[in-house]
């Protein structure tokens, strides 16, 4: 019964992460860790994680704009694998700040490039690769911080759902690399991933019908709306979900 309530879960996460691009990790995350427990979550996690991006390469085909791919993935994907093996140094309360404030002020840099049409370039993504891949190899996600980097790269809808899972499906490949070589992904666990995502796989399969009615003004307000969402969570978790350090 755990596993059917997982796998439900599964489909709604990849639904919802289908039509804005990100959000399943965060919504699955959690009950992989009750079921499964933290050690064996992650390494399911990002089985799950490759699924459900080659989902969205696969329903946006067409779309997908593999310069800007390519670009970021030249630097991500190294540093995503040598964050991987890195253990975070940081305490988590500075780095849900600091993701809340990027993620709100991010909702203000894109329309202001909007506004003076200004959009980030191959060599801005390939810079951003460096950071964003090695944060990725540490934590679970980092979805929403990719989000507004295609979005400022002039991408939506199906452009921006494809061009985005093809670029994060590169660096996730390199984080199961990594726990691979350390022995953290035996086939047991994969099995596991490989059936949760199949659920996100057929979540995107369904999100498609809803992109597509989305006018692209309509898909932007719904991503500020969500950034805005995630940046106060951010917040509020960094600020009152856990006690002051010292």
């Amino acid at each position: 019964m755990d596993f059917v309530f997982i796998l439900a879960i599964g489909l709604v996460a990849g639904t919802l992460s289908g039509i804005v691009g990100f959000g399943a990790s965060v919504m699955l995350m959690p009950v992989l860790v009750i079921a499964f427990g933290p050690l064996q979550a992650v390494p399911i996690m990002a089985i799950a994680a490759i699924m459900a991006n080659l989902s969205r390469v696969m329903v946006w085909w067409r779309e997908v704009d593999w310069r800007a791919c390519a670009s970021y993935a030249a630097t991500a994907v190294p540093f995503a694998a040598l964050g991987a093996a890195t253990l975070l140094a940081l305490p988590p309360r500075v780095i849900d700040a600091a993701l809340g404030v990027f993620f709100i002020a991010m909702i203000g840099v894109r329309r202001w490039m909007a506004a003076h049409d200004l959009k980030l370039g191959l060599a801005h993504l390939a810079m951003l690769g460096v950071p964003v891949g090695y944060l990725t190899g540490i934590v679970v996600s980092t979805g929403p911080i990719t989000a507004p980097i295609f979005l400022a790269a002039g991408l939506v809808k199906g452009a921006f759902l494809s061009s985005e899972a093809a670029a994060s499906l590169a660096v996730y490949l390199a984080k199961a690399a990594v726990f691979r070589s350390f022995g953290a992904l035996p086939l047991a666990i994969a099995v596991k991933g490989l059936i949760v995502g199949s659920t996100l796989m057929a979540g995107a399969f369904v999100a498609k019908r809803f992109v597509l009615r989305l006018e692209p003004h309509a898909f932007r307000l719904l991503m500020d709306a969500l950034m805005l969402l995630s940046g106060l969570a951010l917040l509020w978790a960094a600020y009152f979900a856990r006690p002051v350090l010292g």
